[in-house]
């Protein structure tokens, strides 16, 4: 009997590698004249055959002009250009530094983010069904909650329904344990908090403390050590994001209470945007000592919806199962999600463990105040007159180019700032929230934002499983092995060395 199929985008085509997440940022100057150069996905051996000319070649069907610096060195091709670009016929304008002209993937990136593909996880599922258990891999997959939405809008289910079915999808393909990732944020949270606390405690004597940019945006991440340098990754929160510390999670605690080693257990990431596949491929994310990455595979809703549509799977034929839980049977596994519209809330978790542990005050509500746009926003904390906190919230690239700008000549008035690239936040991710003309869906964005907020709301704070955590992996807050573990570290890349001329919008 066939059944009956997921309402469904059309084909899918692939993520040209030689256009990562960077050069969605310029979407909103430089849109895509051919549909096959949108920044979704092509196939893993199509990926890894791109060339450089076919690179140049793609780049230009956006860009219309490219001037590119080639020189023999593959090393060297990592250099800032100058973009000349022209929108349906409007005014010039310049973009300079688009690190995806002149290649900002490596060739061994290139290969591991092909890699991270569906055809990937269909190899490992295959190889399990073979009879030679000692190649054979334990599947574990972690959901990031902005994923959930995207799920529960197109089953047309609230989103714990939704998680629960598709859990049951998961491990009637193969998967053992379906986990997400609300625990790895609270950790990603706390210890920015507590970093934040000791910059600020430290701004007078350490010019760089302060302000800190969070570092839970791989695509800001990216941009800021390829292109700002300096001028910026001293500044960046040194917390792992939610995606790695689930990682460490994953493939230490958890190993370890199921008695696996690492290298038997196959890692994959739900995420709502490419970005992350960049994030996962990190060397720092390389754990030398299990000799195992942290996270092995990331893949976007986009394409586990895809994969549904390929089987031909009935939402409504599935059972629910409850998600899993890295306590195991003794923790809860219910969705939630954490204060933030469409995020994770780290501004307003900050700025109220802020308000109270240097100034005494306790916040219940943080007020924000537009700007530019909605998506640049500040919250302020006053007493009698003086301002004594002041974040801002700045998504999108545009809002980045106006905060670069206002840091380079010193008029940033921030102590904190959370800086997400996708404009409208996690949620708008292009892995979720991309129509088929290659735009943002904005009508599907809403209806996310809408069963995104009906989760409830989980303080890390009083989330009994992370303080359990803390004692039992972490042996306690302030310990090395949670510095370890909780933390990396940004840097400038050589190829950076050269400060890029300024934009023009």
């Amino acid at each position: 009997m066939r059944m009956r199929g997921l309402p469904g985008r059309g084909s899918t085509c692939m993520y040209v590698c030689c256009v990562p997440a960077l050069l969605r940022w310029f979407d909103a100057i430089v849109r895509w004249s051919q549909p096959e150069v949108s920044d979704r996905e092509v196939t893993g051996a199509e990926m890894a055959e791109v060339s450089l000319g076919k690179r140049k070649e793609k780049c230009e069907n956006c860009t219309k002009q490219c001037i590119k610096k080639q020189t023999g060195d593959e090393d060297s091709r990592h250099h800032s250009t100058e973009v000349s670009a022209q929108e349906g016929g409007g005014a010039q304008l310049l973009l300079s530094a688009c690190l995806s002209c002149d290649g900002c993937l490596s060739e061994e990136e290139t290969l591991m983010i092909s890699q991270q593909s569906l055809e990937d996880l269909h190899r490992v599922l295959e190889l399990n069904k073979k009879c030679d258990a000692s190649k054979h891999k334990v599947l574990v997959v972690s959901i990031c909650p902005q994923s959930l939405p995207f799920f529960a809008v197109k089953f047309g289910l609230d989103v714990s329904e939704a998680a629960h079915k598709l859990c049951t999808f998961l491990k009637s393909i193969g998967v053992a344990y379906v986990l997400d990732t609300t625990v790895a944020s609270g950790f990603s949270i706390l210890e920015s908090q507590t970093e934040f606390v000791s910059r600020y405690r430290r701004r007078s004597h350490d010019s760089l403390a302060l302000p800190m940019f969070t570092s839970s945006c791989p695509g800001w991440i990216r941009y800021a050590e390829r292109v700002l340098g300096s001028l910026v990754t001293p500044h960046i929160c040194t917390a792992r994001s939610p995606q790695q510390v689930m990682g460490c999670l994953v493939k230490d605690y958890f190993c370890k209470q199921k008695k696996l080693s690492p290298e038997k257990l196959y890692h994959v990431v739900i995420a709502p945007c490419f970005d992350k596949k960049l994030e996962a491929i990190r060397e720092e994310f390389y754990n030398s000592v299990l000799e195992s990455r942290d996270v092995d595979s990331v893949l976007t809703s986009g394409q586990v919806y895809e994969l549904m549509q390929q089987r031909q799977v009935s939402v409504e034929e599935l059972d629910p199962s409850p998600l899993d839980h890295i306590l195991g049977e003794s923790g809860e596994a219910e969705p939630q999600r954490l204060e933030g519209r469409g995020s994770d809330g780290f501004l307003e978790y900050v700025f109220k463990h802020a308000a109270k542990e240097l100034f005494g005050l306790d916040v219940q509500e943080v007020t924000y105040s537009t700007l530019r746009n909605r998506d640049f926003q500040e919250v302020t904390l006053e007493r009698d007159g003086e301002t004594l906190l002041h974040f801002a919230a700045v998504y999108g690239f545009r809002n980045i180019q106006t905060l670069v700008h206002r840091m380079k000549k010193g008029r940033l008035p921030y102590q904190l700032v959370e800086v997400l690239s996708c404009p409208g936040g996690c949620l708008s991710g292009r892995g979720q929230a991309e129509s088929e003309e290659g735009r943002l869906d904005r009508g599907l964005v809403q209806q996310m934002e809408e069963a995104y907020t009906s989760l409830p709301v989980r303080l890390p704070q009083l989330n009994p499983s992370i303080h359990t955590l803390y004692q039992d992996w972490l042996q306690g807050r302030d310990s090395p092995q949670s510095h370890a573990l909780l933390h990396t570290t940004y840097r400038t890349l050589s190829h950076s060395s050269q400060k890029p001329p300024h934009m023009q919008w």
